[in-house]
């Protein structure tokens, strides 16, 4: 039986460093939206979130960046199945490019275009950490 995969609540864009302030700035005063502070000294040192109806929005800081880029979630039934399935389609497993919270049953894993996806149990199905 394969894995099944849906759409999550979360999108990260990951910002340059210069461009972050304006970005965030964008939502706030130009959109009017709620901006959420969301930092965290030694984890992501600037970020930020809105919502966008179901869908947070996730703003982070990355010194290294030249271009902003976005990151989806994916919710997956079977974290260890789907990476076999995703693996049977030439999908490799990219765990290299963001650290995972303790605890976490996940993989990152990109689509042909670069777009990063973290896979993932929902987070009803995760485990506590």
């Amino acid at each position: 039986m394969s894995p099944t995969f849906r759409g999550g609540h979360n999108i990260a864009m990951k910002l340059p460093k210069a461009q972050f302030e304006r970005t965030v700035a964008f939502y706030r005063d130009v959109l009017g939206m709620e901006v959420t502070d969301e930092s965290s000294p030694g984890v992501v040192d600037q970020c930020a979130s809105v919502q966008l109806g179901p869908v947070t929005l996730w703003f982070d800081r990355v010194d290294n960046y030249a271009r902003a880029d976005l990151w989806l979630e994916l919710f997956t039934d079977d974290v260890d199945g789907a990476a076999r399935h995703l693996a049977a389609h030439g999908v490799a497993v990219q765990d290299e490019l963001e650290p995972f919270p303790a605890g976490m049953d996940a993989h990152w894993i990109s689509n042909p275009v670069g777009i990063p996806h973290i896979v993932r149990l929902a987070d009803e199905d995760q485990s506590p950490s």
